[in-house]
C-alpha cells in the first residue's frame, strides 16, 4: 500500500462521484420527499418542527438562565440549526451504506454517491432551516457584519468533514453493526456538554473543557459568523487539523476494505 495508490483510489472515486452528481442529487431530494409524502406542508414541516422547538427552549432557557429573549434566542437558534446539522452528518454517516444496500449490491456506483447522497439531503435540510434564522435575526434586529464571509468557508470545511465521516463511519458501520448505537447515544451525549444552549462563559475556570471538545469548535465556526462574532482562528486551524487527520484515514480504511462493503451488508 503507498501513498500514491491510496490517493489515485480516492481521486478515481472523487471525479466518479462528482459526474455522478445528477444521481446523487435526485436521490437526496426523493429522500425529504418520501419523508413528507402526502402531507400538506411537505419538506416545510421541517423549518415549522424547527421553529416550535426553538421558540419552546428559547421561553423556558431565558428563565433560567435570567437573560433577555433578544439576546439568547439567536443564539440559541443559530446554535440549534449548527448542532442539527452537525449531528446529522454524524448519526446518519453510520447508515450511509447500509442504507443504501440494494443499490450497492446491484448498480456499479462509486462509493461516494452514497455519502454524497446523505450529505446533500442535509445541506437541503439545513437551507429550509435557514429561514427559522432570518427570521429570529430579523426579530432580534442583528444586522451582518463582515464576519459573515467567513461563514462559506466554515460551511465547505463542516461538508468535508461530514463527507469523510461518511466514507469512514459509514464502512466501519457496515461491518460492525453496534457501532451506530454507540455513536447515537455518544452523540446525545455530547449534545449536553457541548455549548448549545448554554453559554461557554459559564465555564470560567474550566475552558479546557471546551477546548477538549472537538465539536464545540465545528458549531462555534458555524455560530459565530452568523450572529456577528469574531471567529476564532484557533476554532479554524482545530477543525481543518480534524478534517485532515479525518480524511486521510477514511481513505486508507476505504482503499483496504472497499471491496468487501457490498459482503458486510
Amino acid at each position: 500500500m503507498s501513498v500514491t495508490a491510496v490517493a489515485q483510489d480516492a481521486a478515481s472515486d472523487f471525479v466518479g462521484t462528482a459526474k455522478a452528481f445528477r444521481i446523487w442529487n435526485l436521490l437526496a431530494i426523493q429522500d425529504i420527499r418520501q419523508r413528507y409524502r402526502r402531507s400538506v406542508l411537505g419538506p416545510f414541516w421541517i423549518t415549522l418542527s424547527t421553529l416550535v422547538s426553538i421558540a419552546a427552549l428559547g421561553l423556558v432557557y431565558t428563565k433560567i438562565f435570567k437573560t433577555p429573549i433578544d439576546d439568547y434566542l439567536p443564539f440559541l437558534t443559530v446554535g440549534f440549526i449548527a448542532w442539527s446539522f452537525i449531528s446529522a452528518l454524524v448519526m446518519e454517516s453510520c447508515a450511509v451504506f447500509i442504507g443504501a444496500e440494494g443499490i450497492i449490491k446491484q448498480i456499479n456506483l462509486p462509493f461516494g454517491v452514497h455519502v454524497m447522497r446523505m450529505v446533500w439531503r442535509n445541506l437541503i435540510m439545513l437551507a429550509h432551516h435557514s429561514v427559522v434564522v432570518v427570521l429570529v435575526l430579523i426579530y432580534a434586529g442583528i444586522t451582518p457584519t463582515m464576519q459573515l464571509f467567513y461563514l462559506p468557508f466554515s460551511l465547505v470545511l463542516v461538508t468535508v468533514t461530514g463527507v469523510f465521516s461518511g466514507y469512514l463511519l459509514g464502512a466501519i458501520c457496515a461491518r460492525y453493526r453496534d457501532i451506530a448505537p454507540i455513536v447515537t447515544s455518544l452523540m446525545q451525549v455530547v449534545f449536553y456538554v457541548t455549548p448549545v444552549i448554554w453559554y461557554s462563559s459559564l465555564l470560567k475556570g474550566s475552558e479546557w473543557l471546551l477546548v477538549m471538545n472537538p465539536f464545540f469548535h465545528f458549531l462555534e465556526i458555524l455560530r459565530a459568523p452568523v450572529l456577528g462574532s469574531a471567529v476564532e482562528h484557533h476554532s479554524f486551524r482545530v477543525c481543518l487539523g480534524i478534517t485532515l487527520v479525518l480524511g486521510a484515514a477514511s481513505m486508507l480504511f476505504m482503499y483496504r476494505f472497499k471491496k468487501r462493503i457490498a459482503y458486510w451488508l
